[in-house]
């Protein structure tokens, strides 16, 4: 009940006083939300969109096929984990045909390196020399992540919810390597719900609970003058303290978005930043015959496909990017994340830029630049006997930055109190671009020695770099007091700061 009580405290609107203030300690704050934005001047929050790299894995194995999906990505320590399902999917004669479904693993070394492992776990066409690591109920949608709740058993350390309205609901599962997987109990733990997607969970050590993420369908809703009819996907968050008994189930609600139809959600806490909680949902979207629909990629095959169901053929699907800080409440960003790009062969169809859960970090290709963050998105669902994931890359912490032209402009922070002894900014600026910082007191006041003018411009384009003022680095004096921060930008973009210790 106290949980239950604190979710709908959470999703209420803030309407918190102007002077109290953001307890950020030595946390990396990022701009996906404005939770610590009180005034921009000539500036804005930017979306930045991942720049797409190599095909990462094709999914053309006899157990695999054009209906490969709902990906999974893990970082575990030196091995990155990839888990999705492997199914054939096509129309032939004017029916949809889904062949056997079952779920599959891949592994890299580098996350741009992808190995098939032959498990030899389960059988299929005769032989057991395969990637496949399930074949049971929830074969579907199987989600696995790495529990990070400090109090998780060796038995238990990967755990997965997956299963179908059909199936009885969301089933829990175990794995003690994340390859042998068995079942935590025969009865499904989730019951209440659509499921027809990848519905997934995770420790949140920000809440000190699991969180479920799944689908669901919404009633008719007014947003502003418009109305929406029932039947649009929606996604459902529930919460646990064992992963086996469930509840606090509320809607997502969002701060600035229309009612769309979401597939998957692919939220999760961000690494750099678990309080955080960034999803990737997928935006479907029914367009129908036009020209311009015409003129996309193969017109053969999605004729093909809309012989079945209209919408196999003209439907369109593209990556969103959402964060949120108690997680029912969620700040979207209406404009695609992941478009789906130039037209090319396997793209700009019904299953296309499906983005895998979770964004790892991983190694630059240009020499001696700092890591940057990899995510993977499908490409060539529903026709053929295969389809594909690509890598895409984002700077580390790079989805919206506070972003002011040559011009110039100001953000200026809510107040907030920090720990450690020096400020560090991730941020990028032309050569002739700079980003000044100055600290104030709660009333706005600047505080001496930490001045614009005494602030040294930051200049360059990096992840990590520590301001300095006339007197140095070192901000510990102020520390556990109430400050605010203004920035000062030109031709500048600012993604993300932290307090931290000087070393």
């Amino acid at each position: 009940m106290r949980f239950a009580l604190l979710l709908a405290l959470l999703a209420a609107p803030v309407l918190a006083n102007a002077q109290e203030p953001i307890e950020i300690g030595n946390r990396r704050e990022l701009f996906v939300d404005g939770h610590l934005i009180e005034k921009l001047v000539n500036a804005r929050r930017q979306l930045h969109h991942p720049v797409a790299r190599e095909i990462a894995i094709v999914h053309d194995a006899p157990w695999e096929g054009a209906g490969s999906g709902y990906h999974s990505v893990i970082h575990d320590g030196d091995l990155y984990r990839m888990y999705h399902r492997g199914s054939s999917l096509g129309v032939e004669n004017a029916q949809l045909k889904i062949g056997a479904q079952v779920y599959c693993y891949a592994e890299s070394r580098d996350g741009i390196h992808w190995e098939k492992p032959d498990l030899g776990l389960f059988e299929h066409g005769g032989s057991k020399k395969n990637n496949i690591i399930w074949t049971g109920v929830g074969v579907h949608n199987f989600a696995p992540f790495l529990d990070t709740n400090p109090n998780c058993p060796k038995e238990s350390r990967f755990k997965a919810l997956a299963g179908t309205a059909h199936e009885g609901g969301l089933f829990a599962f175990q794995s003690p390597d994340g390859v042998h997987w068995s079942l935590m109990r025969k009865e499904p733990v989730v019951t209440e719900g659509a499921f027809d997607s990848q519905n997934l969970a995770f420790w949140d050590q920000t809440a000190g609970r699991y969180r479920a993420y799944f689908r669901t369908f919404t009633k008719g809703i007014t947003t502003g003058k418009v109305w929406k009819p029932a039947g649009f996907r929606a996604i459902r968050m529930a919460s646990s303290s064992d992963f086996l008994s469930w509840g606090d189930e509320a809607d997502l609600t969002y701060e600035d978005s229309p009612v769309e139809h979401l597939y998957t959600n692919q939220i999760g806490p961000y690494f750099r930043a678990p309080h955080i909680l960034i999803g990737f949902p997928t935006r479907y979207v029914e367009r129908g015959w036009s020209p311009s629909m015409r003129a996309l990629p193969q017109p053969e095959h999605r004729e093909q496909r809309a012989a079945a169901n209209l919408r196999y053929g003209t439907a369109l699907t593209e990556g969103l990017l959402m964060a949120s800080r108690n997680g029912i409440h969620f700040d979207r960003w209406n404009e695609a994340f992941l478009r789906p790009g130039p037209e090319r062969t396997d793209t700009w169809n019904y299953g296309h830029n499906y983005i895998a859960w979770h964004a790892v970090e991983t190694k630059s290709s240009l020499p001696d630049a700092p890591n940057e963050l990899s995510l993977y998105a499908s490409e060539g669902a529903w026709t053929g006997d295969k389809n594909a994931m690509r890598r895409y890359t984002l700077r580390l912490d790079g989805f919206v930055s506070i972003n002011a032209g040559w011009k110039g402009g100001e953000l200026i922070t809510r107040p907030l109190k920090f720990e450690g002894d020096r400020l560090t900014l991730n941020f990028a600026t032309s050569a002739a671009g700079s980003i000044r910082v100055e600290i104030q007191d709660a009333a706005g006041k600047p505080i001496p020695g930490f001045t614009l003018d005494d602030c040294a411009e930051v200049f360059g384009d990096a992840i990590d770099r520590s301001v300095e003022w006339k007197t140095g680095q070192d901000v510990s004096r102020l520390a556990g007091k109430t400050v605010r921060l203004r920035f000062t930008l030109k031709d500048a973009d600012l993604y993300a700061l932290k307090f931290g210790s000087i070393e």
